[in-house]
């Protein structure tokens, strides 16, 4: 076949394909192509009240694992974290982070998160008699539904600039008397560019293998779906400002861009201001989300002897999906 019929036949199905009723093809959206959402969640409140901008935040604690694990390089010791958040729909998220400082041989990291989602009322379909047809019926009975992950993170400081960190952990998804399991990587990069204190930071999260909750069932009438997992790659950047003055203030700035596999590219807002870093108010803002937009928090992080009990809180609009409270409280032993 000569060079002129091949491209004639590739205008043709190009012209066929998208010029016979003048209608422009729909962008197709990623949405609704993962499983295991609770994943994204991220329940420290100091990284939820500036906008979710946790890659490129330094000052990294325990709960770096949940988010970038580079930054627990900043653990100068032992720190111990517990979060406590009241999601959407009444669903409750807890998650504990232990973070360790082991010197020559780096810093290892554990993680617990669980959400309750709580009793649900139980729907069956019934068929309608005579009418070859069924209707939704609510039994009066209830099931309940969980998620758990346990993980452990590592990280290694290469350079006086770069941190580089990683974790794994074990995930569990139930609901009623059914369950699945899979496990997911995490990792992570955290640079200091040497300019003042800037820093940036990358992270991709969720890495793991499809799974299903089961293969064919005559129960629930239903074949084997493929459950992806939900990858997210972020890119930070955040800076300090007033940090050359020896005054009590210190501000603190950052963007962060986020490609999900499931939906569009998000960009995140958040912003820090401390008073001799014991008195914090943050604020952040979310774009490209359906519902989240501003966020919104308080912190304290208050010396007692040789420790530092933080306390934090977040606020997050959602919207017509009403508002997400957030708080943690944690120990810092340097």
């Amino acid at each position: 076949m000569s060079i002129t019929k091949i491209i004639s036949s590739l205008f043709l199905i190009i012209t066929v394909s998208y010029g016979q009723s003048g209608i422009k093809p729909y962008e197709v959206e990623r949405v609704g192509q993962s499983g295991w959402q609770f994943l994204k969640i991220n329940g420290d409140a100091r990284q939820a009240a500036m906008g979710a901008t946790f890659t490129a935040l330094g000052s990294g604690d325990a709960n770096s694992t949940f988010g970038n694990p580079a930054a627990i390089t900043n653990v100068e010791n032992i720190d111990i974290i517990f979060n406590r958040t009241n999601w959407i729909a009444d669903i409750g998220y807890n998650s504990f982070s232990i973070a360790k400082n082991f010197d020559a041989f780096g810093y290892f990291a554990i993680h617990l998160a669980n959400v309750d989602y709580g009793s649900i009322p139980e729907t069956i379909n019934s068929v309608i008699t005579g009418e070859g047809r069924t209707e939704a019926v609510v039994t009066g009975r209830t099931f309940n539904a969980s998620d758990l992950a346990i993980g452990i993170s590592y990280a290694r400081r290469i350079t006086e600039q770069l941190s580089i960190g990683g974790s794994a952990r074990w995930i569990r998804e139930t609901i009623a008397e059914v369950s699945m399991d899979n496990w997911a990587i995490d990792v992570g990069t955290l640079f200091y560019t040497g300019y003042r204190n800037l820093r940036l930071g990358v992270a991709a999260r969720n890495f793991g293998p499809d799974s299903h909750f089961f293969g064919f069932s005559e129960e629930f009438q239903s074949e084997p779906v493929d459950v992806k997992m939900p990858l997210d790659f972020r890119f930070g950047v955040a800076m300090d400002f007033f940090d050359t003055s020896p005054g009590p203030h210190l501000l603190t700035i950052a963007i962060e861009a986020n490609h999900p596999n499931d939906d569009k590219e998000k960009i995140h807002f958040g912003s820090e201001y401390s008073f001799n870093k014991v008195f914090f108010i943050r604020g952040g803002y979310k774009i490209n989300y359906d519902e989240e937009s501003f966020t919104f928090g308080l912190g304290i992080n208050y010396p007692v002897l040789d420790y530092f009990i933080k306390v934090h809180y977040a606020f997050v609009d959602f919207g017509d999906l009403n508002n997400v409270h957030m708080f943690t409280l944690g120990v810092t032993y340097n």
